[in-house]
């Protein structure tokens, strides 16, 4: 069973970023309903436009030259994206937002699938007959129309930066909720439990090929734990890279018991990092977005504003949520499964540290910046104040180092939730 989960992990996230399976899902789709149309067509013998041989022809013709070259410009101008969006905002991106979007796909799986209706169509055209299959091929290639336009005005507002970094940070959002379900209760706990205090038993290491984690099966690991009467506490974070003969596992309590192999089996491996069970990777790719359009190539402080935007939607996030979810225990309440998340100061460390290094020198960032700061102080719970004061504290002193101007200081030491142009508090 953990091998099968492991199988079906795989299975679904590459399902998730191959472009190829609806168009192929497509051609398979267009093989039965022609033959479906073609036996109801001459069941029915309707004559719906009573279209002439020469005129079916003329039809099926320009459908397959249109469709093709729909299909041809579509992943052209995908590749083209690809390498733009790449350069310009972070090459993170390409896995987890345009190889995963379903408009691309299933207006190809469209174009796809009215090219080959229309080579079925037109290599069995019979006189005026087939008149039910030529009225589908004539509205699929209005669809197909209809399609293209809206495919060209889609991907021209996908690839905007605050398209971009709204995607990012809805998906970070759904991550954030799925990994910390509880709201916060309280100060956060410690990592690690006093049970497994000392030298673990047993060590379990990563015999497989060097990868990054993406997910953990929680629920095999309960079960498998709870069957040997043991504590498994996982080493690395979720996100973290794992080589070949490092410590995976520290085993506490009946460890003979355990399985290894399905121990191991129960964590997912891959190239690169996810948003699967990765809270963190959101920010992450935000940042990256971010800092390059600090960098001195582009300089546009205005996009790293607006990933600030996205990082305060986070942050306000996470700051209201319980994030000690490291401790799993049975039903009988005894510890079982220890996998370690970050916590509010890895956040906030995460989200302003790199900002306020690069985009120090622009009055935007640091005055949205600070606005995000102060409104979090604000608005999350007192135990969360610690952490953001520690960092309005070092912003100030990297402006404090920076402007020396009297005017420029002042005006950079504001808080405005635009960056630069709005209302300062």
């Amino acid at each position: 069973m953990m091998r099968l989960w492991h199988l079906l992990q795989r299975y679904r996230r590459y399902r998730k970023q191959a472009l190829w399976i609806v168009p192929f899902t497509a051609i398979i789709l267009e093989q039965i309903v022609y033959r479906l149309l073609h036996v109801l067509d001459d069941w029915l013998g309707w004559q719906l436009q009573r279209f002439s041989a020469a005129g079916a022809q003329a039809l099926l013709e320009a459908i397959t030259t249109m469709t093709l070259s729909f299909i041809v410009f579509t992943f052209g101008s995908l590749l083209v994206a690809i390498q733009v969006a790449g350069g310009q905002l972070t090459p993170r991106i390409i896995a987890t937002t345009l190889l995963r979007d379903n408009v691309v796909r299933y207006t190809v799986g469209l174009f796809v699938f009215s090219l080959l209706f229309a080579i079925s169509a037109l290599n069995r055209i019979r006189g005026t007959g087939d008149q039910l299959v030529l009225v589908v091929a004539g509205l699929l290639g209005l669809l197909s129309i209809a399609a293209f336009l809206y495919l060209i005005d889609y991907a021209a507002r996908l690839l905007r930066p605050v398209s971009i970094l709204s995607r990012v940070g809805e998906d970070g959002l759904a991550v954030i909720e799925a990994v910390y379900p509880q709201p916060i209760q309280g100060p956060s706990l410690p990592h690690v439990a006093p049970e497994t205090a000392g030298m673990p038993p047993r060590i379990v290491y990563h015999s497989g090929r060097s990868e990054v984690i993406l997910s953990v099966n929680i629920g095999m690991l309960l079960q498998e734990s709870q069957k040997a009467n043991a504590v498994v506490q996982l080493i690395p974070v979720v996100g973290d890279f794992v080589a070949k003969d490092e410590p995976l596992f520290a085993l506490y309590g009946s460890v003979s018991a355990l399985d290894e192999n399905m121990l191991v089996s129960s964590v997912n491996f891959g190239i690169e990092r996810t948003l699967e069970q990765d809270p963190t990777f959101a920010i992450r790719i935000i940042l990256d977005i971010a800092l390059k359009a600090l960098s001195p190539a582009i300089n546009d402080p205005t996009t790293a504003v607006l990933a600030i935007d996205q990082l305060h939607r986070l942050l306000r996030s996470v700051g209201k949520r319980n994030l000690r979810t490291d401790n799993t225990t049975d039903e009988s309440g005894k510890l079982r499964v220890i996998i370690r998340t970050p916590n509010w100061e890895d956040f906030v460390n995460l989200a302003c540290t790199e900002l306020r290094r690069y985009g120090a020198d622009s009055i935007q960032v640091v005055r949205r910046l600070r606005a995000m700061i102060e409104n979090l102080i604000r608005t999350l719970p007192e135990d969360r104040h610690a952490a953001l004061q520690a960092q309005l504290a070092l912003l100030d002193h990297a402006i404090k180092a920076i402007y020396i101007i009297p005017e420029e200081l002042v005006l950079a030491r504001a808080t405005d939730s635009q960056g630069l142009g709005g209302t300062p508090i």
